[in-house]
């Protein structure tokens, strides 16, 4: 009963945490809340998003919503942030466990020879001389070993009374840290999947540019070939065949780069599934339509994107582990108590081991606590204070950070918009022109070359179409990333 107030006084001091309480992410530059983008168009509604994952398939292409799967499945960068997730959350269970008493339980047998001892040598304290009787008949002689065996079953248990809070602040870092090791994984995969979307827009527009650079190299080539045998019945000059000449080699040299990017492309979305360079090229080599966005998107408002970016997540989250850090560092300063206690049984014989009557039995608690250390604890302190402050500040420049990407993207996005529109009525009015243009070559009122060079322009218009539309598409992925869209939630929960 002496030892319950000795114990009474550390379990009242282990409610004491040292350190600030974390308190939320600091206020940010915004707007009001509900409060719509600046750079919003009419091609977007301040609707609520529909769900922060899988977006892509808007896009309505069967080919790019496999690609994006068998990605997320399988790519590299995925499994490295799935691999520190599982770091993280296993760094929480240990700070948990470390908050708890921990015991051993331990066997051991020692055999040992030791030299022969001269116990004639030895008195019994009368100082006459004489070897006392030690009861054990005949004597050791001189110079024979002595073997002894020591057999022993022993319990240990400590516990560190967790006095200032140091350990509850260490398991609130490790809690945030795994938090945030979620909230990289769902960044990697909004990173990702942007890429992959990025990627098979640039190679459906190239092979379209392609297929359209080869149709206009043949027609140039037709043109060259007429101008040509003009030039042999004297109606027209030489300069008109050099001029000819020379836009069919400048169409043909504009093919060479065309066939290395779709290369490169077909690389790039092999690596991003997880295959080696070359694996995709049957599967993708068939040109396809550019996949186009949909008549109206959905972006929320400025509040939404805050709290479902992932990358806003995994900063606010390393905020409030550098906090936790301070107290951990300020706990450091005071004192540690830790709780030690030891069972063993034992002997000179195995029977030994289960006698009750060799029970020893050990309490230690011992306080230590650095009185002298020159401002060392001081300095932690002020360490982990300024990792707090970078912490924050780092989370209020993602913060601005997200919203400016948001508003560049929806500018680039209604720019784009309008872009296409004027091109589509170009390229309908190349259409309309070549069909004029045949009408009177049918009627023998133009010629042959003129016919084909309004042709020429009807592709070159199709192909600046061409562009626009994959810019726009790429415009709305860029869109998609800045919205923070793209990611599912771990399917482990954190422990």
């Amino acid at each position: 009963m002496r030892t319950l107030p000795l114990l009474t006084l550390p379990l009242s001091l282990a409610a004491c945490t040292m350190g600030p309480d974390y308190a939320g992410p600091p206020a940010t530059p915004s707007r009001a809340p509900g409060a719509g983008f600046v750079r919003a168009t009419d091609a977007v509604q301040a609707a609520a998003v529909p769900g922060v994952a899988n977006w892509w398939t808007a896009l309505r292409d069967p080919q790019l919503d496999a690609l994006e799967q068998r990605a997320l499945a399988a790519n590299p960068s995925i499994a490295v942030a799935q691999a520190r997730l599982r770091q993280a959350r296993g760094a929480l269970r240990l700070e948990r466990a470390n908050r708890l008493p921990s015991a051993n339980v331990s066997g051991s047998y020692l055999h040992a020879e030791l030299p022969g001892i001269d116990l004639g040598s030895l008195t019994d304290g009368s100082g006459d001389g004489e070897t006392p009787d030690t009861g054990a008949g005949e004597g050791i002689a001189d110079g024979d070993s002595i073997g002894v065996d020591f057999f022993n079953l022993g319990f240990d248990a400590s516990w560190e009374i967790d006095l200032f809070g140091r350990r509850r602040r260490t398991v609130e870092a490790a809690r945030a840290a795994a938090e945030g090791a979620e909230a990289n994984l769902a960044d990697a995969q909004v990173q990702l999947t942007a890429e992959v979307a990025q990627a098979y827009v640039a190679l459906r527009d190239r092979q379209a540019r392609l297929a359209l650079s080869q149709r206009s190299s043949e027609m140039q080539r037709r043109i060259l070939g007429l101008t040509e045998e003009r030039y042999a019945r004297g109606t027209v000059s030489a300069l008109d065949v050099e001029r000819l000449r020379l836009q069919v080699e400048n169409t043909d040299a504009e093919l060479v780069p065309l066939n290395a990017e779709v290369a490169s492309y077909l690389n790039a979305l092999a690596v991003l599934v997880g295959e080696a360079p070359g694996a995709l090229d049957d599967a993708l080599k068939a040109p396809r339509p550019i996949p186009l966005v949909p008549a109206q998107v959905a972006v929320g408002d400025p509040t939404s994107l805050l709290q479902r970016r992932p990358d806003i997540r995994a900063a606010e989250r390393q905020l409030a582990s550098r906090t936790a850090r301070v107290g951990v560092a300020e706990a450091a300063r005071f004192p540690s108590l830790n709780l030690q206690g030891m069972l063993g049984l034992g002997g000179t014989s195995i029977a030994d081991v289960v006698d009750p009557d060799n029970l020893l039995t050990l309490a230690s608690p011992m306080l230590q606590w650095n009185l002298l250390d020159f401002g060392r604890g001081r300095a932690r302190v002020e360490q982990a204070e300024g990792e707090r402050d970078e912490a924050e500040a780092s989370y209020r420049q993602a913060v601005l950070g997200a919203l400016r990407d948001a508003e560049d993207a929806l500018a680039r996005f209604g720019a784009r918009r309008q872009t296409l529109v004027s091109l589509v009525r170009a390229k309908a009015s190349a259409d309309r022109a070549s069909t004029l243009m045949q009408q009177r070559f049918r009627a023998g009122t133009a010629t042959l070359i003129d016919t084909l060079d309004v042709e020429r322009q009807r592709v070159a218009a199709e192909q600046q179409l061409s562009v626009a539309t994959a810019g726009l598409t790429t415009d709305y992925v860029a869109l998609q990333k800045s919205l923070g869209l793209g990611w599912s939630a771990p399917t482990a929960a954190a422990p």
